[in-house]
């Protein structure tokens, strides 16, 4: 993935350290003025033996600097050819001398930017649409720094940060750290479809675009129609050859991906799988079913504890703030054995879920919400039982859930809700963060989408949490690490248009899951993969710790390197350790995946 990095400076005191950032990337392209600077990297640094390859798009005039990283596409026609002869960055430069910063509403795709003005002290940042391009920024007296990686920011000497104990909260709620936040104080990322700009000394942020989930008129099998010429342009529109394979998991939007670019190819195609030698993780026999039917070459891995164990390390300093998506190693695998194999892309199947309503939390919250909505008279006829007889416990249960307003009870299972805080962190941590931060976080992008359908809001916050802030970054970092490119059919921006015009109740009828979708490919895709619940490629962490020594030796003394940190309870790890050799190794397997995870990275940042 391509990657920028720049800083805009009130005045000329950076010069030196110009002079060192110019040293430091002696072989990659820079453009700079007294009071600002800008690189892209051809080859970015090596880490544990692995290069990271990107490139992006820089042009500088008199007074202007701009940057362009990803694969954008451009709504204006005279700006698409500047493009194609003069290269993204100039077509920016030209957009913006017409547009001003409403040049971001003629941009699409995936991409990141940024545009200085140094004389006027002038900065726009923004990311696409979808937020598959990352960028981070830090404004402190003056000083603006920003970059795709919040290590490059970091290392700029003006820049002054620190560990950000909420960082860690939400990193522990959410296993990932969610935007706009990061681990570090004063440095921000941007969220989808968002723009920063420095203007007049003064800075704004704020959302340049938001879905339109405005129901369509068509039939439901015009509708289906219109879902198979969709999927086919989205894969048109990544121009695969012959070196593109595809992630093949068996599910369905792996299997749609890859189906379709065998339907396009002139000859078979490649996809890779991972396996696990764990009962109840390993999906091989869809993957195969699905390859079959398609008639495509599939690849197999199985990915071992000893994978495991020699990746956690070199992930945990790959990825620039602490992350936890254990399915992660998996990616990363799966990436290296397509490179090793040839490929220097794949086509991934990620957010078909999130635009079709694939999740299986999604049907849940539709039983809560349809409670919700009953008169009070029959509530107060059930709760009175449910409340009172053990064998209803279940029951009991989802009431409470019921009772809970969106979209907080979607956390109602989340470890930090399970114990009392007081229990898990120390006093003194305690003190120092706002444990109702990352609820209000779900909250203020649950509220953004003025609608009252329940699911279009799932699917609208999903778009946020569950892939921008966790599945892109897991699958982008883990490709950049093998030397893989990847794209995303599922997330071209015509196609997330077209989804967000079915009606809810076609998406979801009743509470089956992706209910339009299966029926609209139902001639398509394999009846194994129809019927398929969703799975993905989890890992077997949990279940492997308790069997391979190494592995549980290794994520003991990761405990107890974080329990040496003093800001977690010794007994609340420990107990942990106990209830995952005693009860649920997979369950509490998560949370200790998560420690280890964030000890790892806390070793390899050395912060």
């Amino acid at each position: 993935m391509s990657s920028i990095y720049g800083w805009l400076s009130k005045s000329n005191d950076l010069a030196a350290n110009t002079s060192l950032i110019h040293k430091q990337y002696s072989a990659n392209k820079c453009v700079s003025s007294d009071t600002s600077f800008f690189y892209h990297t051809t080859a970015s640094a090596e880490i544990g033996g692995h290069s990271f390859h990107s490139t992006a798009a820089l042009s500088q005039s008199e007074n202007l600097l701009t940057a362009l990283a990803g694969n954008p596409s451009w709504t204006d026609h005279k700006l698409a050819a500047i493009a194609d002869h003069q290269g993204p960055a100039q077509a920016l430069a030209k957009g913006f001398e017409k547009f001003g910063a409403q040049v971001i509403n003629h941009i699409r795709g995936a991409f990141s930017l940024c545009i200085l003005k140094p004389d006027k002290h002038y900065a726009l940042l923004a990311v696409d649409r979808l937020g598959i391009h990352p960028l981070a920024y830090y404004y402190q007296n003056g000083l603006l720094v920003f970059g795709s990686q919040l290590d490059s920011i970091r290392a700029h000497p003006g820049v002054k940060t620190t560990i950000d104990p909420q960082g860690i909260f939400n990193y522990l709620y959410f296993h990932m750290i969610p935007s706009p936040g990061t681990i570090y104080t004063g440095i921000y990322k941007l969220q989808p479809g968002e723009f920063f700009e420095l203007k007049n000394e003064k800075s704004h942020r704020d959302y340049y675009w938001r879905p339109s989930y405005s129901d369509s008129t068509q039939s439901k099998a015009e509708l289906g129609a219109q879902l198979r010429f969709q999927l086919e342009q989205s894969t048109i529109a990544c121009k695969p050859d012959q070196h593109t394979g595809t992630f093949l998991s068996g599910g369905l939007d792996s299997s749609t991906v890859t189906g379709f670019w065998q339907k396009l190819a002139s000859s078979r195609i490649d996809a890779f799988t991972m396996g696990f030698a764990a009962k109840g993780y390993d999906e091989m026999e869809y993957a195969r079913s699905a390859a079959k039917h398609f008639g495509v070459n599939l690849h197999e891995y199985y990915v071992t504890p000893t994978d495991v164990l020699n990746a956690i390390p070199l992930i945990a300093q790959t990825y620039d703030e602490p992350f936890g998506n254990a399915s992660a190693i998996p990616t990363y695998y799966c990436a290296k054995f397509a490179r090793e194999n040839g490929m220097n892309r794949l086509l991934a199947g990620d957010g078909g879920d999130e635009i079709f309503a694939g999740n299986s939390r999604y049907a849940k919250q539709k039983i809560f919400d349809l409670y919700r909505n009953i008169p009070s008279i029959i509530k107060s006829a059930i709760e009175p039982i449910a409340f009172n007889l053990p064998f209803l416990g279940k029951i009991k249960s989802y009431v409470k859930q019921a009772k809970i307003p969106m979209p907080d009870r979607l956390e109602t299972y989340n470890f930090l809700h399970r114990t009392a805080l007081s229990d898990i962190f120390q006093p003194d941590f305690l003190q120092q963060i706002n444990p109702n931060q990352p609820l209000q976080n779900l909250r203020n992008t649950y509220q953004r989408l003025s609608s009252d359908d329940l699911l279009k809001k799932m699917l609208f916050l999903d778009g946020k949490f569950t892939l921008a802030d966790n599945d892109l970054r897991k699958v982008n970092r883990m490709c950049e690490l093998a030397g893989m490119n990847v794209q995303y059919p599922m997330l071209d921006e015509n196609l997330v248009e077209f989804a967000a015009s079915i009606p809810s109740k076609w998406l979801m009828q009743g509470f089956e899951l992706r209910s339009f979708y299966r029926h609209a490919l139902k001639d398509f895709l394999p009846q194994e993969t129809l019927k398929k619940n969703k799975q993905g490629f989890g890992l077997p962490f949990g279940v492997w710790m308790n069997t391979d020594k190494e592995l549980k030796a290794f994520a003991e003394a990761s405990l107890n390197g974080i329990e040496k940190r003093n800001f977690l309870n010794p007994d609340y790890i420990k107990n942990l350790i106990y209830l995952h050799q005693t009860g649920h190794a997979s369950y509490y397997g998560v949370m200790i995946w998560i420690l280890v995870m964030l000890e790892q990275w806390l070793i390899s940042h050395n912060p």
